[in-house]
């Protein structure tokens, strides 16, 4: 024999279930169709890089596993850094960057990505109520000192991605966005962001560098972070209610994983350009 014949893609002629991608649609349906009721808002669904690190030693976490894997909650005594060195930053840009511009080229056959360079400035306010825990965020554009919104982000839930044969790791966080009224009185803290935003179809994907202060004494933090978010969480909401439904055609019966097997495919993309090149 030669060649390889056409193979089935198993001995029952389908592909079988992703576990991965299937826990990680588990955990944004229960999560979303199980937020508080009283809380009316944006849902918010984000998958950030970083590093997973040692709450003890401060090191990156080492597990004894060989490829990507979801970290059962609460089991890991770890914390999540959403940071990453200017370096990784700038190869990133440039990466985006150069996709971009491929992307605008005439007979560019995939869907093309948008941009938009943003400044803007976040200020964070201690919440009326003293006991609660959620601080209120005023974001303004830096140059014009428009109020972009105000809101209390309320968080849900996270997932975290240990990925041992990638330079980085990532999570998935669940979160709400309140509006709420203008706060009076001065900010706890600021921060600056300068953000550069990619579209691509459901999705967006912000590099960012945040500059942080606590007070006129206290030196400002910088920090280089990336994430791709759902763009329309009316989307994700639609297409949860009618996950799994019978009484619903079957392309929206699915939709909803779907939407989150193109999230966890951007994602990965992602953590593994930490390096040189796409992959």
């Amino acid at each position: 024999m030669s060649s390889l014949p056409p193979l089935s893609p198993s001995i029952l002629g389908v592909e079988p279930l992703d576990e991965f991608i299937r826990e990680v649609a588990d955990f944004i349906h229960h999560t979303i169709l199980n937020r508080p009721p009283e809380a009316q808002g944006q849902i918010e669904v984000e998958a950030k890089v970083g590093v997973l690190r040692d709450k003890q030693t401060g090191r990156r976490i080492a597990l004894p596993v060989l490829t990507e894997t979801i970290l059962a909650p609460n089991e890991v005594d770890s914390r999540f850094e959403s940071n990453m060195t200017a370096m990784q930053h700038k190869h990133y840009n440039t990466l985006l960057n150069n996709l971009k511009a491929t992307s605008d080229q005439p007979g560019y056959s995939a869907s093309p990505l948008a941009y938009a360079h943003l400044h803007l400035v976040d200020s964070f306010f201690s919440p009326d109520n003293s006991r609660g825990r959620d601080k209120i965020r005023v974001t303004r554009d830096e140059k014009t000192g428009d109020v972009r919104e105000s809101l209390k982000k309320i968080r849900l839930a996270s997932l975290d991605i240990y990925s041992p044969k990638r330079a980085v790791d990532w999570r998935i966080s669940v979160n709400m966005e309140v509006p709420v009224p203008l706060p009076l009185g001065s900010p706890t803290h600021t921060r600056r962001k300068d953000r550069i935003s990619y579209s691509h179809e459901a999705f967006s994907i912000d590099l960012t560098q945040v500059t942080s202060s606590a007070g006129a004494n206290q030196p400002a933090e910088i920090l280089h972070e990336l994430e791709v978010e759902f763009a329309h969480s009316d989307l994700l909401l639609a297409t949860a209610s009618k996950r799994g439904d019978p009484n619903v055609p079957e392309q929206d019966r699915y939709a909803f994983d779907e939407l989150i097997r193109a999230f966890v495919n951007n994602a990965r993309i992602l953590v593994r350009n930490a390096g040189d090149g796409w992959q």
